[in-house]
């Protein structure tokens, strides 16, 4: 197995900013629309999923494809989106996924079906794989010192603010039924804004340098694609199927597939090529405990929306906006301590990312309790002041956390390290709207009274529990390591 050469644009016509010329607040407000975007794309769906099922007669298998199948298209791509903007230049690509992005999100809200939905959504997150891995290595490229700090405090705000204001637009979009296209003009809204965003790109950000003689390593990213794969589509049709022989066999394939990938990139790196995964990136230990942090609170992140939407709709039976303004007190908990994170972090003498972590299992367990103990209003009384609880939990482990785990990295391992990272965000997303699906339907049964719907909740919330829990032991660890070397 062989890398592919690729044929970049001259390096005359892009020269690498420095230090000194780093872009002022218009760039990066044009970079991270870009991560909003697609950040918002995974989570405004699932105000809007009871209306897509009404409309296009979909399955619950269908309605997990619909959010997952984003994910995991994103996941398995971002690797190799950082690096065609190595190859290629940041700023084209940044262009490239952008216009791709707004293309698809047109064809996600004229789908005429669940399929063609499905379809769209896996092409929205392909683009989304090549815009998302350029912001971060831009960032980490023009910004040095407090400002880059300052700059991926930013990105993490901005992943939480498209999570959690992602409810809330969306139900913002349905209610006002715009041209009557109800829950389409959740994707249609992208179109203006990656318009705009586009018009703007070619003024305000810099143009950085290719890395001269970059490979593509094809086979690695058609391994990373499959060992995505094999596990998250058996976990997401595998159970309304009744778990039929294929989905077995992709999960038992999963793990030679990682091998298989393990081993492929230890090979061309000892060859002299490019593989996706750098083998210096992979030696540095506080990066991979950071990426396996990032995988576990990831893996309770788009999972809690997904199911806490269908809860407030399904089980409780809120219309779209009711549902979507009782998550901005989950907003509003994220954004008071993400704010605040830089702050605590030298107050509390580090990143408050363990802290955090146990403070978002905390309001995990409470929400579980309420939602299985209480029926009715009193669940809904509880609810809000326990969402701000876990928004709050939920900002002071985002807002931290990229910078922590890039925290020592050389400059040059930047645009992998920002494309790994992302990946495992995506892949962490996905994994986990299927793992809690599985749970979430599991105990539902296909029953509709309010006690079934809490506790099926209630279950979801206590693996969301045990995902923090990780979260917290994790970083814990990584702290100690850091001592250590200190």
């Amino acid at each position: 197995m062989t890398s592919t050469r690729l044929t970049p644009h001259p390096p005359a016509a892009a020269a690498l900013a420095s230090p000194g010329t780093a872009p002022g607040w218009p760039a990066l407000l044009i970079m991270l629309s870009g991560t909003f975007m697609v950040v918002l794309d995974f989570f405004i769906v699932n105000v809007a999923l009871p209306s897509m099922q009404g409309e296009l007669h979909s399955s619950a298998a269908t309605l997990q494809m619909v959010v997952a199948g984003y994910g995991l298209a994103t996941a398995a791509g971002l690797i190799t989106g950082g690096r065609l903007g190595d190859i290629f230049g940041r700023r084209r690509m940044f262009m490239t996924g952008l216009a791709l992005f707004t293309l698809a999100s047109a064809a996600c809200g004229l789908a005429p079906d669940a399929g063609t939905l499905v379809a769209a959504r896996v092409l929205q997150g392909l683009a989304g794989a090549l815009l998302q891995p350029q912001v971060l290595a831009m960032m980490g490229l023009v910004y040095t010192g407090e400002r880059r700090a300052r700059a991926f405090a930013a990105y993490g705000l901005t992943l939480g603010l498209g999570a959690t204001l992602g409810q809330l637009v969306g139900g913002l979009l349905i209610h006002a039924n715009l041209a009557g296209l109800g829950w389409r003009s959740c994707f249609l809204i992208n179109v203006p804004v990656g318009l705009a965003a586009l018009a703007l790109a070619p003024r305000l950000l810099p143009p950085l340098a290719n890395k001269a003689g970059a490979r593509l390593d094809l086979a690695g990213a058609a391994l990373a694609a499959a060992v995505c794969t094999a596990v998250v589509l058996p976990l997401v049709e595998g159970r309304e199927q009744g778990w039929p022989l294929w989905s077995l066999l992709s999960l038992a394939l999963a793990l030679p597939l990682a091998v298989a990938f393990a081993l492929q990139q230890r090979w061309l790196g000892r060859r002299g090529g490019a593989p996706l995964l750098a083998p210096a990136l992979l030696a540095h230990r506080s990066f991979v405990l950071g990426l396996a942090t990032t995988l576990a609170f990831y893996a309770g992140n788009a999972s809690l929306y997904f199911v806490l939407a269908l809860y407030m709709q399904q089980g409780l039976g809120l219309a779209p906006l009711p549902s979507g303004l009782i998550f901005t007190a989950l907003a509003a908990g994220f954004f008071a301590t993400s704010w605040a994170a830089p702050g605590l972090a030298r107050w509390l003498g580090g990143a408050p990312i363990a802290r955090g972590a146990l403070l978002l299992a905390l309001g995990h367990a409470l929400q579980c309790l309420n939602v299985t103990l209480w029926a009715g209003p009193s669940t809904l009384f509880w609810m809000v002041p326990l969402l701000l609880l876990q928004g709050a939990g939920l900002g002071l482990v985002m807002a931290p956390l990229v910078s922590a785990v890039l925290a020592g990295l050389p400059p040059q391992h930047a645009g992998v390290a920002s494309g790994t990272i992302a990946t495992v965000q995506q892949a962490g997303n996905a994994l986990g709207v299927a793992l809690i699906g599985i749970l979430f339907y599991g105990r539902l049964q296909g029953a509709t009274d309010a006690h079934a719907w809490g506790s099926a909740l209630g279950v979801a919330l206590l693996y969301l529990c045990a995902s923090a829990l990780l979260v917290a032991g994790l970083q814990a660890w990584a702290n100690r390591l850091a001592r250590s070397a200190g």
